[in-house]
């Protein structure tokens, strides 16, 4: 059960982290732009890299997730052979 909740808070931030990501990104941008008098190019750059960001937390919550169902996979192999095993023989 432990480990549920660890999983649920662990994808429960990428969430979070698209949207943050996305906003500091455009945000920074348009504090620059307001700054520096380039609008809107660097709020568009600024944007562009949130959306990396986020795109890159998306990534790397799939890869995780697919790493952890391939375990969880291969422990159920072993776990059926085992019980095979165990049967056979009596």
């Amino acid at each position: 059960m432990k480990q549920d909740w660890k999983a649920v808070g662990s994808y429960g931030t990428v969430g979070i982290e698209v949207v943050l990501s996305v906003l500091v990104g455009f945000i920074g941008g348009y504090w620059l732009d307001g700054k520096l008098g380039t609008s809107p190019w660097l709020t568009l750059i600024g944007l562009a890299y949130g959306i990396a960001a986020a795109a890159r937390a998306l990534y790397r919550a799939a890869r995780r997730a697919t790493k952890e169902a391939e375990e969880l996979d291969r422990r159920e192999r072993e776990e059926r052979k085992r019980f095979r095993d165990e049967h056979d023989g009596t």
